[in-house]
């Protein structure tokens, strides 16, 4: 299984190209809570800052103006640190 790819400071044209400003925006409070890719998600956090830990990986944080991508098939937990909101992507990438 892949890893979580994160781009610490992606482009205002590849944000364009994406089309992020399109997708859906979530939101979550302070929390923590398992969760399952059942296919890729392809997310821009506005706001806020997660640390997500694949099961038997290493953790990762992430935080406003990161995209970030999730494979497909991965279980983790979601530790929601300051609340977040997000553009999110589900499915491959245009």
């Amino acid at each position: 299984m892949s890893a979580i790819v994160v781009d610490h400071h992606p482009t205002p044209e590849l944000l364009e190209r994406l089309g992020v400003q399109r997708w859906p925006i979530w939101t979550k409070e302070v929390s923590t809570f398992p969760w399952t890719y059942d296919e890729q998600e392809t997310c821009y956090i506005l706001a806020g800052r997660v640390t997500v830990t694949p099961d038997g990986g290493e953790p990762v944080t992430v935080g406003a103006g990161d995209l970030v991508t999730f494979p497909a098939g991965m279980s983790c937990t979601w530790e929601v640190i300051e609340p977040i909101r997000k553009h999110y992507h589900f499915g491959p990438l245009p």
